[in-house]
């Protein structure tokens, strides 16, 4: 099976802040398979549902705060499950000392068993931090070994920019990466940059992803020098010919 390609739309946050569903309409053009979610902007699950019905798009996944998921859990998944999301998404979380890094994977237990058990996958995205070791031991890697329920949403940029190699660390949770976030490097800083204008490996890193059972490669940029419905434009174009083998 192909994989499919979703924006993150905290690329163009700004834009979904201005008109919600006419930035749905627009990345639709573009050609994206599908979008995941980086907030609703008013919305109810049943509008978007219908909104994206329309226009042919699908849930990739959705990036809920960790203090959401820790106090409004039950209202998450009623939301999520309307939508016909079955991917909830951790974004980010920062502690000091590896014991408060370990309390964390125990929520995070609890919230990926109740999650699972209404249906859908519970995961974690990384940024360079949870690269770094606590102790001697890398904070994503135990996370992920004490989180056996939890699917890893590794994101290329923040491994590359952390130093470690993307594709060895893709390939070691194999079958555990079904959402993979592809960004690339800027040339002339360490801001991301358009898909396939940067220098990372962007095509080595949708092979091996592919191979380790990813479905959804998921667009994210966070810096830009034009604007970013064009820069993400771009970057579909590029990855769908990746895809493509062009």
């Amino acid at each position: 099976m192909k994989a499919k390609i979703a924006l993150q739309l905290w690329s163009v946050k700004e834009a979904c802040e201005d008109d919600f569903f006419g930035t749905l309409e627009k990345v639709a053009e573009m050609g994206y398979d599908g979008v995941e979610f980086a907030g609703y902007y008013g919305k109810s699950a049943s509008e978007i549902k219908t909104k994206l019905a329309e226009l042919g798009l699908e849930v990739a996944g959705s990036h809920i705060s960790k203090e959401m998921l820790e106090a409004e859990l039950e209202d998450v998944i009623v939301f999520e499950r309307e939508l016909g999301n079955k991917f909830i998404i951790c974004p980010y979380a920062d502690f000091e000392t590896k014991q408060e890094w370990l309390s964390f994977a125990e929520k995070l237990r609890e919230i990926a068993k109740t999650i699972q058990q209404a249906g859908m996958q519970f995961g974690y995205h990384n940024h360079a931090h949870e690269l770094e070791k606590v102790d001697d031991a890398i904070i994503l890697e135990n996370l992920l070994g004490n989180v056996p329920e939890m699917i890893a949403e590794l994101d290329t940029y923040w491994i590359e920019y952390a130093g470690v190699g993307v594709i060895p660390f893709i390939e070691k949770y194999r079958n555990r990466v079904p959402l993979v976030h592809i960004k690339d490097k800027s040339k002339t800083s360490k801001e991301s940059t358009i898909i396939g204008e940067g220098i990372l490996d962007i095509s080595g890193y949708v092979k091996t992803a592919i191979a380790s059972g990813t479905k959804w490669l998921i667009i994210e940029q966070e810096a830009f020098e034009e604007d970013p419905l064009t820069s993400v434009a771009k970057g579909y174009t590029y990855l769908a010919n990746v895809l493509e083998g062009k």
